[in-house]
């Protein structure tokens, strides 16, 4: 989205700041309400509390305004959030809910000031089932997947960083580690959710199956995430494969790639990039200088095929361990974006897919300049007849970033060759989901509240 589009957007959204007045009687209310150590206006704090990856859009960066929260509460638990939400409601101040502030669209950014909750302190894992696991929104995915693995399950999906919380990934991500098998947060990772309503009622409202699903995704703005039930699945053993392939051979890498992604059971992790965007990486002898690299993460008694399917595409495996799962990890998703701008900070990203990522790579870089490719395996669609024919590459983008024209033109090109594009440069909501979304917002926060500039327009 244009610069001048997102200034317009959080001057609209910064007229719901709460005045003085208003301001000081809610923190009055707030303090007494709550032990003190849970309320701070502390600058530092507040600076902390209003921030996320937003950096890695040059875009973004440059038009967030200079506003921050105006008070931070982390709650302990349930009841102490729907305190907070109770008493911001009562005084019309915005509320927006944050994780580990990892998301990168500016999600957690409070363009109105405001409180913001960080849900971090209520990070308790509540009750493991068969095939699904019940904990407060901000327990991360270590804890989670370490209570699973305690019931020799694990985690069907999760994102790249581990420390995220589970709130903070359903109210901002997408997909992950697990997608080529499972999906995306929409397709059944979510079995129930208790979520707090500006205002609250007595108790938390609790959506289940397809009632979630307006909450996903949806930067809080139906509502709070206070805890949530997901998917589990049984654990498995796996291995870090890392192979090469010459610069020029993106083909034989991908087609060794959508070999792994045909693999019963499927990989947890496939990662196809470009040998120059290997150049951003730290030196590793697992990732030769100009060669294409392919990663995996399969299971173990897998390696064999995974090994033939590579070296017969014209590849050779560079490392195979079990010890690597973790690192592999960290090169997968937006993981990559990061990693590249710490190298390059010139750089910028979109998010593609598309089949002309693999049969026309060179027209799809040609679009923008400098572009490189990062591919990772997806469950793309569920084909109900055979689950592996849903499964293909999406992917990123990185380019120089010259301007906002020179990027607005290469998504225009990109989307005239039928790449997939989805706009990383903007706060606001969008996608099919927006319509429920918009509908669960006026029913939950009928005086626009909850993080208020996120939501489009009608």
């Amino acid at each position: 989205m244009p610069a001048p589009e997102l200034a317009a957007i959080a001057a609209t959204a910064s007229r719901r700041a709460p005045g003085p007045a208003a301001l000081a009687a809610f923190l009055g209310d707030l303090t007494a309400a709550l032990h003190p150590d849970r309320v701070s206006t502390l600058e530092a704090a507040r600076l902390a509390a209003s921030r996320d990856g937003a950096y890695l859009s040059p875009l973004l960066s440059a038009v967030l305004p200079e506003r921050f929260a105006d008070v931070v509460v982390r709650p302990a638990d349930t009841a102490e959030l729907l305190t907070a939400v109770r008493l911001a409601h009562a005084h019309r101040v915005p509320v927006v809910p944050r994780g580990r502030g990892t998301g990168n669209y500016a999600q957690a950014v409070p363009l109105a000031g405001g409180l913001v909750i960080d849900l971090t302190g209520a990070d308790r894992v509540l009750e493991v089932g068969n095939g699904w696991i019940h904990a407060e929104a901000g327990a991360t995915f270590v804890a989670l997947e370490a209570a699973a693995r305690r019931h020799g399950q694990e985690i069907a999906m999760l994102p790249t960083t581990v420390g995220s919380t589970i709130g903070g990934f359903l109210g901002g991500g997408a997909g992950g580690l697990g997608s080529i098998e499972h999906g995306w947060l929409w397709d059944g990772f979510v079995l129930a959710l208790d979520v707090v309503t500006c205002p609250p009622g007595d108790a938390p409202l609790r959506v289940h199956g397809r009632g979630c699903l307006p909450y996903l995704h949806a930067y809080g703005v139906t509502g709070i995430i206070a805890t949530a039930t997901v998917r589990l699945a049984p654990a498995r053993q796996r291995t870090a494969v890392l192979a090469s392939f010459p610069a020029a051979e993106w083909a034989g890498a991908t087609s060794a790639g959508q070999g792994l992604l045909r693999l019963d059971p499927p990989p947890r992790l496939v990662s196809v990039d470009d040998a120059t965007l290997i150049e951003t990486y730290p030196a590793d002898p697992a990732l030769p200088s100009g060669r294409i690299s392919l990663r995996a993460v399969v299971d173990a008694d897998a390696v064999p095929t995974v090994t033939k399917a590579i070296t017969a595409h014209g590849g050779q495996v560079e490392s195979v361990s079990a010890e690597a799962v973790g690192y592999v990890s960290t090169l997968a998703f937006n993981h990559v974006t990061l990693r590249a701008r710490k190298a390059r900070p010139d750089l910028c990203h979109l998010q593609v897919g598309g089949e002309p990522l693999v049969s026309d790579p060179d027209a799809v870089r040609a679009c923008l300049p400098g572009a490189m490719l990062h591919l990772d395996g997806l469950r793309t669609h569920l084909d109900a007849a055979d689950p592996r024919r849903g499964r293909g590459f999406g992917g990123l983008l990185l380019s120089e970033f010259r301007d906002a024209a020179t990027l607005y033109d290469g998504i225009d090109r990109l989307r005239d060759l039928g790449v997939h594009v989805i706009d990383p440069h903007t706060w606001e909501l969008g996608g099919p989901a927006l319509p429920g979304i918009r509908d669960a917002a006026a029913a939950n926060d009928p005086l626009g509240l909850l993080n208020p500039g996120k939501l489009p327009a009608a």
